[in-house]
């Protein structure tokens, strides 16, 4: 599919200014006014964020009601239950919060809904066997905002609640003794968009000055935290890019001996995002998906090596599991799409398909179609499914128009699940293909935003070893792209069997290599002395004690 490439337009000044005054390389002094990180302020709390960055936590809604009812809690020897999610951020705040709870002395358990089963979110069978094992106060973790029956339930049975979340609140807030969420209206407080962990985080930071706690005591949970915020795909500015690059320093020497051991097993020598999102977030992801959160939780809050490598090793075992059958279906969704979808939304439906797994599958498959996807997996007479979109187009606002034969659904403008009745399938996808295609989405194009037109006679190691600067890399902070023209091929080859592109490439008496991460099939349309343009971000490579720049392709097409 043709890709509309399209470079920012930069003050040059700017970026003159930037680069004196800081000391840095145009290169990276142009990254950064593309980013409009151009005050004294913003640049030095994204190029060097300390602890003094955090925000005052208190400025959250309900902070001061939900400390002071822990705080009592805590010294009334109070049962209190954390809920939380059963993803990355979940588990991640369920450890943060008890490992802090426990070391306060308070009386602390925990409670997963499993996903299979339960589905997410509050449920009134889990809150009457809380109730039931004698707690009186409940704490949910990433989730809770739209629990507002459950809520009412809680009370009733006499259990107070504090709802800790990060997820858009509805009309109405739960009817808890502290609903802390700055997604909600009334919100005062700087930054909205926290991961779960990043709330929890914020809430131990509350206790601990209320507490008169020295900062060690929340500030040595920021490698957890950091997983959790990373894994979470939240925009790593703001208080999660301090977040994230104090708490990446962290992990690398971090004394959580299962994520020690997690990222020893993992196999990742390099301690960055990427080792959190690529090597980390999926193997505990695994666990939620296969029906096994526990297990992770386990891995963070354990005490002994053993277990923690017993442990860990399951997680590669449900990982592996869950690529195996992601693969199956993966291949099975394709075989459908290529024999008999011509629209321009794909929606899929097919028994034995694993309901947990779901989302990653239409993840790829609109990555590979750049269209709106909605797969469904049937279970005797309901099918329980997951969507994805692309930029432009409002999933969400989609099925909203269209949800006659809708049981239920959820999500947002990218992303969605939804629950339809297996003889109400195709009606639903009829209306649902009858709305898109009134729609604007054969005018959606995919974009590539790149920062700068480079050339091989301009840029150094130096210069590229800086673009380090920027790290971590993920949402609203993605890793810089780069448009080198007419690269003349000096050799071109297929790897892996066929699914990822090598190249030599040559501009006067400059080389680079190029790799094309699952481009191998435009190995045929390519010879060796075409002339082409590549887009895609540029790496340091180490052979032989040498270093060299690599470009790391995400698209080619030839010169004019």
């Amino acid at each position: 599919m043709n890709k509309k490439w399209e470079c920012y337009e930069v003050d040059e000044n700017k970026v003159e200014n930037l680069a004196r005054k800081y000391s840095l390389s145009k290169l990276l002094a142009r990254i950064l006014v593309n980013r409009n990180i151009v005050e004294d302020e913003k640049i030095n709390i994204f190029l060097n964020p300390t602890r003094r960055d955090f925000y005052n936590p208190f400025l959250m809604p309900d902070m001061e009601k939900a400390v002071a009812r822990i705080i009592e809690a805590i010294e009334t020897h109070e049962k209190i239950m954390i809920f939380g999610d059963y993803d990355v951020d979940g588990i991640t705040s369920i450890t943060v919060l008890k490992k802090f709870l426990l070391d306060r002395g308070a009386y602390v358990s925990e409670y997963i809904p499993n996903r299979l089963h339960e589905g997410y979110g509050l449920n009134k069978e889990a809150i009457k066997h809380i109730v039931d094992e004698k707690y009186t106060l409940m704490i949910t973790v990433d989730c809770g905002i739209s629990g507002i029956e459950e809520i009412d339930y809680a009370n009733s049975l006499g259990i107070e609640t504090i709802v800790t979340d990060h997820h858009e609140t509805g009309d109405v807030l739960p009817n808890a003794v502290a609903v802390v969420d700055c997604k909600r209206k009334d919100n005062k407080y700087p930054f909205n968009q926290l991961a779960g962990v990043g709330v929890v985080f914020k809430l131990i930071q509350a206790i601990s000055q209320k507490m008169n706690l020295e900062e060690k005591e929340y500030l040595k949970y920021l490698d957890i935290v950091c997983v959790g915020t990373i894994s979470d795909i939240v925009p790593l500015v703001d208080e999660n890019r301090v977040i994230t690059k104090l708490g990446l320093k962290l992990v690398e020497v971090t004394k959580n001996i299962g994520l020690k051991t997690l990222i020893e097993l993992s196999g990742y020598k390099k301690i960055d995002s990427s080792t959190i999102s690529f090597g980390i977030a999926p193997r505990i992801n695994a666990c939620g998906r296969m029906g096994h959160a526990k297990e992770a939780l386990k891995l963070f809050l354990t005490e002994n090596p053993q277990e923690a490598r017993e442990i860990a090793l399951k997680l590669n075992e449900y990982n592996a599991k869950r690529q195996e059958i992601e693969k199956r279906i993966f291949d099975e969704a394709v075989e459908q799409i290529e024999q008999n979808n011509n629209d321009e939304v794909i929606v899929l439906g097919k028994e034995n398909w694993h309901h947990g797994v779901i989302g990653i599958v239409s993840s790829k498959i609109t990555d590979l179609y750049f269209k709106p996807s909605i797969l469904i997996c049937f279970e005797e007479e309901m099918g329980k499914g997951s969507g994805r979109s692309i930029p432009g187009f409002d999933l969400y606002e989609a099925l909203r128009e269209c949800d006659t034969n809708i049981n239920r659904f959820g999500g947002h403008s990218m992303a969605i699940g939804i629950t339809v009745e297996k003889e109400k399938f195709e009606d639903f996808k009829k209306d649902f293909i009858k709305y898109v295609q009134g729609s604007n989405i054969n005018d959606i194009i995919p974009i590539i935003n790149i920062d700068e037109e480079v050339s091989l006679k301009d840029i150094s190691v130096r210069d590229v070893a800086e673009l380090k600067l920027l790290e971590p890399f993920g949402e609203a902070n993605k890793t810089p792209l780069f448009l080198l023209r007419n690269l003349k091929i000096h050799s071109i080859r297929a790897l892996s069997e066929g699914k990822h592109l090598k190249l030599a490439l040559k501009d006067d008496n400059y080389w680079i290599d190029a790799i094309g991460f699952n481009l191998g099939h435009l190995s045929e349309e390519y010879r060796i002395g075409d002339k082409v343009d590549i887009v895609g971000t540029l790496e340091i490579n180490q052979y032989n004690g040498r270093e060299s720049i690599q470009i790391n392709m995400k698209d080619i097409r030839k010169s004019y």
